[in-house]
């Protein structure tokens, strides 16, 4: 909760109860979260949740919804809701490409194009915010998938803070990709991939959807520990 706090320009009313429900659940548990499943968990007995896979998927057997980094349940203006983040290291994890496309079955390809026409719906919803946003199925998949849902779960009715957390300072993982040095690497490369997407500036705002607020926060902070470095491979 310090993060959402750590920057007095941005006040996000967020409260949370004994009752909190969040996933991964930490080492032993670290399995992530997909909301048709953690959301029930949290606020039962809502036909929201089912309707949520459904505008997200035609076929649902074999198939998923975006995991998340983390999720928990909270209270946002007094308001059931949840706090979504997704978490990046390294300079690699900022991925461009589009949802790959899979053709091995006529589900797949509706899946595929049921998909697309849920960001463009949501595209449309969040152009009413600021008309320069340009999210799409086909840039900036990951990006695409977490603002659309953040607006569909506003146009449900819950309230969302969204947060990109950037973890600085791990070295170890030099191997994958560059690591975010401090705050400011990691302020300067998500301002530079959400260009053409998505204005940065909305980020560090509050916005309404149906009198529904959303959070979008950038936020950072130091890994507790460097990431020991990889295993050599074994030769044969």
């Amino acid at each position: 909760m310090k993060l959402l706090a750590s920057d007095p320009q941005v006040k996000v009313p967020v409260q949370v109860s004994n009752e909190i429900k969040y996933m991964p659940q930490g080492y032993r548990y670290p399995q992530e979260a997909r909301l048709e499943t953690f959301g029930p968990k949290c606020y039962p007995m809502k036909q929201e949740w089912s309707d949520l896979k459904n505008w997200w998927l035609l076929h649902k057997k074999g198939a998923t919804t975006p995991n998340w980094n983390i999720a928990m349940s909270c209270e946002i203006d007094h308001r059931p809701g949840l706090v979504l983040v997704e978490a990046k290291a390294h300079s690699n994890e900022l991925e461009t490409r589009g949802k790959p496309f899979n053709n091995t079955s006529a589900n797949s390809v509706e899946n595929h194009e049921r998909i697309g026409k849920a960001i463009k719906e949501a595209c449309i919803g969040w152009q009413c915010i600021d008309n320069q946003v340009n999210i799409s199925r086909d840039s900036h998949y990951q990006l695409a998938n977490r603002l659309a849902f953040t607006w569909m779960l506003a146009k449900l009715g819950f309230p969302v803070v969204l947060l990109y957390l950037g973890f600085t300072g791990d070295k170890g993982i030099e191997d994958l990709g560059t690591p975010f040095s401090d705050d400011s690497d990691w302020q300067n490369a998500f301002a530079q991939y959400v260009t053409g997407t998505i204005p940065i500036d909305l980020f560090g705002k509050r916005h309404e959807f149906n009198n529904v607020p959303v959070w979008l926060l950038s936020r950072s902070r130091p890994v507790i520990g460097v990431s020991p470095p990889p295993r050599p491979k074994k030769s044969l």
